[in-house]
């Protein structure tokens, strides 16, 4: 056994300890808490990691340390779009074979990954050492991390809905296509519902011009104040049907980056100002372990 695994053990052991002494120094010391941002969809193939991927790169511009959890299980793609590899994921950290840092991959300026992978699926079955162990780790990275993006599977299912629930913001994707629209309006509908969830950002992705994208959101928002007044659902804007975003995925290379001053790269820019913006002021969640108890509770309820 090495000296690290060796460490993780006597982390497992003393979990509780570890996670106590951590409250009682947070106490003393206090920093800004990281922006935890969750983008999802109703729908698959909507662009949800082309968002991800790209609005990551224009917080890191915006001189943010970025951090994004690839939270999509099924087809978790987030390393191809930022042209990256990885060998770990979550599953080595709950097991004890590797500490969170390092199975981190970093990206194109300075982006880092957290991959998902396999170890999504034991997320719900965690032991009490085990979920400590994980908090304890996402712990230690808060002074590292301003932006916190998850990109979630697209859909309802446990995972996806508790991740998203758990997060400070929540934005979904929908495209002007009829299906995308419904689905949208049904996630919206199932986290309010089901877990009692009330505030989303929508984003229209794909439009062909403003006035698209401003009839899919008066669509959406005009069905919820129909149905289920509660909710409150903001315009975020759109991002263009635009041929660079295509070639940049061929290329493995964000569209901000390959083709900056293309429309759908200004758009990006504009957009993670805007986030950043509407965001300032708002701490519902208060550290990146906070979070992740916020999400493990739900799960084991």
């Amino acid at each position: 056994m090495d000296q690290a695994s060796g460490l993780r053990d006597l982390i497992h052991k003393y979990s509780n300890d570890i996670w106590d002494l951590r409250k009682t120094e947070r106490a003393k010391y206090k920093h800004s808490a990281p922006k935890v941002i969750a983008v999802t969809s109703g729908k698959g193939g909507v662009g949800k990691t082309n968002v991800v991927g790209n609005l990551a790169i224009e917080f890191s511009r915006l001189k943010k340390n970025v951090l994004i959890f690839d939270g999509d299980l099924g087809l978790a793609n987030i390393d191809v779009l930022l042209g990256i590899r990885s060998k770990f994921h979550i599953q080595h950290v709950i097991s004890g074979e590797k500490s969170l840092s390092e199975i981190i991959v970093t990206g194109p300026e300075n982006i880092r990954v957290i991959p998902g992978g396999s170890g999504l699926q034991k997320l719900s079955n965690l032991s009490e050492g085990e979920r400590l162990l994980l908090l304890n780790e996402f712990d230690s990275l808060d002074e590292q991390v301003d932006v916190f993006l998850i990109d979630t599977g697209a859909g309802i299912s446990t995972n996806i809905t508790y991740l998203t629930m758990a997060a400070e913001e929540r934005i979904v994707i929908s495209t002007p296509e009829p299906t995308s629209i419904t689905d949208a309006y049904a996630l919206i509908k199932v986290m309010y519902q089901q877990h009692g969830t009330k505030t989303f950002k929508l984003l229209v992705n794909m439009a062909r011009h403003r006035k698209e994208a401003e009839a899919v959101f008066n669509n959406i928002h005009s069905n919820l104040s129909r149905f289920l007044q509660d909710i409150q659902l903001d315009y975020l804007g759109f991002i263009s049907r635009d041929e660079c975003i295509q070639k940049s995925v061929r290329k493995q290379i964000p569209v901000v980056i390959c083709f900056p001053k293309s429309t759908s790269g200004k758009q990006f820019q504009q957009l993670a100002r805007r986030i950043l913006d509407s965001s300032d002021g708002k701490k519902d969640v208060k550290t990146l372990s906070f979070f992740w108890k916020k999400f493990m509770s739900n799960l084991q309820l």
